[in-house]
């Protein structure tokens, strides 16, 4: 072999041992990036918001019944939550609530407005929500009829919104929220009307998947 060929030899050992040196570095740093997002994560360990249905006024309940099948409701619910959470904050970039009975939604969506919720805060919300003329489904006829006649039914108050942690100057991505609150419900003189008010009967915690 000749000088000249070792030579060559030489310089592409070293190049190699270069960009070994370059791609090691750059994998090192991918890990110690990941392994502080880790660390901080376990010991942050953001809890997502519990929220819990305080009270619920339905203002009308008015079922038209067969064949047009049409239900008018007006309600005014109020829903608390409230941040576990020492160190994170939640920014609510959006809050849509509304009404459903069994997994119809029976009203139109109210909008809340976007809002920023600190360590360990409570906020309460107590919107109105509109269901004018919704059409029922045909499934739902006879069970519907049977609740408001017995004077005594379960709607669902839910919410569905987008959230981001805040962890001092950090921010996340959005993530899905979304909140079920069973309320349970008595029409007073046992009949639901357009003049009926109806209260919920005690507060209930609600399930809230993020």
């Amino acid at each position: 072999m000749s000088g000249k060929d070792c030579g060559d030899h030489g310089k592409w050992c070293e190049r190699r041992k270069r960009y070994q040196r370059v791609l090691g570095c750059i994998v090192g740093f991918i890990i110690l990036v990941l392994l502080i997002i880790l660390i901080i994560w376990l010991v942050l360990r953001p809890t997502k918001p519990r929220f819990y249905l305080q009270d619920a006024v339905v203002l009308q309940f008015n079922y038209t019944g067969p064949p047009s099948n049409l239900l008018s409701t007006v309600i005014q619910v109020t829903v608390a939550s409230r941040n576990p959470n020492d160190r994170i904050g939640i920014y609510y970039d959006r809050i849509n609530v509304y009404a459903a009975y069994k997994y119809q939604q029976i009203s139109l969506v109210t909008a809340l407005p976007p809002m920023y919720q600190g360590h360990n805060d409570v906020v309460v919300w107590s919107p109105y929500i509109f269901g004018p003329n919704v059409p029922v489904a045909p499934y739902l006829c006879n069970t519907l009829t049977q609740d408001e006649s017995s004077g005594f039914l379960i709607i669902h108050v839910k919410i569905d919104g987008r959230i981001r942690w805040k962890v001092g100057s950090w921010t996340s991505d959005q993530y899905r929220l979304f909140v079920s609150c069973p309320a349970f419900l008595t029409f007073q003189n046992g009949r639901s009307g357009s003049g009926a008010t109806v209260k919920f009967q005690q507060m209930s915690a609600c399930s809230v998947e993020v």
